[in-house]
């Protein structure tokens, strides 16, 4: 089973108690196919950068779980028949360790041939 978080905006009319709700069905709709609820958030009511139907604004929901594919779309056509959700987006959740930056050393060789090549160049002209 691997870890997907999904972010849903939900129409701007649901009231707090509606939002609550909907999210306890989405619970218990993961935990029927095996899955497990990591973690969850309500993020609120938020404008949105661009209208959507008619809806200037939505809800927020956050939600972290872990799940089967086999869920992903049932859950996703779920979103799709719904009329409470706007849209919704569902992302394969990564380890976000930071890696070490290895400091950057200077090449010697390049700095070698750099110092050599204007002196052959010189005694190249001196020649001439």
């Amino acid at each position: 089973m691997l870890i997907y978080e999904t972010v849903l905006i939900l129409k701007p009319v649901m009231s707090d108690p509606e939002v609550a709700e909907y999210l306890e069905k989405l619970k218990q709709t993961i935990a029927a196919e095996s899955g497990e609820v990591v973690n969850h958030e309500i993020w609120g009511r938020r404008k949105l950068t661009h209208i959507i139907g008619k809806a200037r604004e939505g809800v927020y929901l956050y939600i972290k779980y872990k799940s089967t594919p086999a869920l992903l779309k049932k859950l996703a056509h779920n979103f799709s028949v719904s009329d409470d959700v706007l849209r919704d987006m569902t992302v394969v959740a990564q380890d976000r360790k930071m890696r070490e930056k290895k400091p950057k050393k200077a090449k010697p060789a390049a700095a070698a041939g750099a110092a050599a090549a204007p002196s052959a160049s010189a005694s190249a002209s001196a020649q001439v």
